[in-house]
């Protein structure tokens, strides 16, 4: 036993820690230590887990199993003339991408830190400042093998349980357990992104920035200050990848050496962070050309930097709005968040595409999606999230629940949609459980 919590540090759980050292012993751990010991109390059911950086209760199995991936970690196969590469599930996105772009290749999406391994980014069908273009992490993975609690290994793919295949992509770990994936790659020239600020001083500017880009631009995404001035101003990002082939890796980290004793975050510092920040990018010259390690993972070189929350840690709320609902929705939250006093250092907006969902939970729809972390505050943050799901339930939106650490049964339940959630239930491994899936569907 061992006490275990996700990034956002809010909760710290036992948990009984087992590594799963090679695919080939899942089948037989599955059926003799877990089959017989799926009992009504949870007590011995799994959960895989890769890195564990997921926000919230996801990624946690309070007094039961987890199923540690980190040593399926190589590489199987890798065809540049198929531009596809096939890889075990522990396999971090950043070494990935280190192998890749010397190689002429990245993946077409990855997330806000490269520092996740492939299983989890299907399981959480992961998205990246490319939606409009490229979709979710589930539209690249051709194919992965899936180890289900009665022994059986099975293949899945868009033409294979091709059921299970889409209720395991952003299935959020229940459906078994992935050992393999093949990958769909897209060249690249090298690391380097033609990027652009632009500063914008309300909504509408954003919102005339982000359509006028869409179509000219791969990568698009905004910081918005969410707590000085009128509480929408922001710095509006968008870049391609740059045909300069000079190849260069980053590896500049800093740590956060210790858990603050109390929380850095509060309305002096952000008051002042976010005010400098608008200040310098608007000063700063507006087209430049940026390593992708820095432009996709500005977070990735501070290391621990979730300590900088103190001991109560810190939510992050990410909601996805459609676009006819969305610009008031957004617009109200801005206001409501700015009332409050509380806020973010790294508010993030952008529009997702149209793209058919990858899996039955996939997060991302045609609309806004707004991301912002908060320092847990107790009852001050909970009334504030109140109000927020409010708004956010208004306007027949939904929370990722790959950040969610508290939201309402009915939240969820409308917000992807009874009939999708019953359909998904269907291909749940009955073995595998989650302090999440309990407190949402149940089980």
């Amino acid at each position: 036993m061992a006490k275990f919590g996700s990034w956002g540090n809010l909760v710290r759980a036992e948990h009984i820690i087992e590594y799963l050292t090679d695919s080939y012993s899942l089948p037989e751990y599955f059926v003799k230590h877990l089959k017989n010991n799926s009992r009504d109390d949870y007590g011995h059911k799994v959960l895989p887990l890769g890195n564990g950086r997921s926000y919230g209760d996801v990624c946690t199995n309070s007094n039961g199993v987890l199923l540690k991936t980190e040593f399926l970690n190589h590489l199987i196969s890798f065809e540049p003339e198929k531009m596809t590469l096939e890889c075990e599930s522990g396999v971090m996105l950043k070494d990935l991408q280190r192998f890749l772009v010397p190689n002429g290749f990245m993946l077409p999406v990855t997330p806000g830190t490269q520092l996740i391994t492939v299983g989890g980014a299907i399981a959480n069908d992961v998205h990246c400042k490319n939606h409009h273009m490229f979709g979710t992490f589930g539209h690249h993975v051709e194919s992965f093998t899936l180890a289900r609690s009665d022994g059986s290994i099975l293949n899945c793919s868009a033409g294979e349980n091709k059921e299970l295949y889409r209720a395991t992509i952003g299935g959020i770990g229940l459906t078994g357990v992935i050992l393999t994936a093949k990958l769909k790659l897209k060249p690249v020239a090298g690391p380097w992104i033609d990027a652009e600020n632009i500063p914008y001083g309300n909504l509408d500017e954003f919102y005339s920035i982000a359509r006028d880009s869409e179509a000219g631009y791969e990568h698009t995404v905004s910081w918005i200050d969410c707590i000085t001035g009128n509480g929408e101003r922001g710095i509006f990002m968008r870049g391609n990848n740059s045909g300069d082939t000079a190849y260069k890796c980053i590896e500049r980290n800093i740590k956060v050496p210790f858990m603050m004793p109390m929380s850095l975050v509060n309305k002096l510092s952000l008051f002042l962070f976010n005010k400098m920040y608008y200040f310098a990018q608007t000063v700063k010259k507006s087209k430049f050309k940026a390593h992708y390690e820095k432009f996709f993972y500005p977070l990735d070189n501070i290391l621990e930097w979730n300590r900088i929350y103190g001991p109560k840690g810190f939510f992050q709320y990410q909601c996805v709005v459609p676009m006819e609902n969305g610009f008031d929705a957004i617009k109200e939250m801005q206001r409501v968040i700015s009332e409050s006093g509380q806020g973010s250092f790294l508010g993030v907006l952008k529009t997702f595409g149209d793209k058919e969902a990858a899996g039955m939970l996939s997060f991302p729809k045609e609309g806004f999606t707004y991301a912002l972390d908060f320092p847990n505050l107790g009852e001050k943050t909970k009334k504030l999230f109140s109000r927020l799901d409010s708004i956010v339930n208004e306007a027949n939106g939904r929370l990722y629940l790959a950040k969610d650490a508290r939201q309402p049964k009915e939240l969820f339940e409308k917000g992807y949609g009874t009939d999708v959630i019953n359909e998904f239930v269907k291909y749940r491994d009955p073995a595998v459980s989650s302090d999440l899936s309990r407190r949402l569907l149940g089980f």
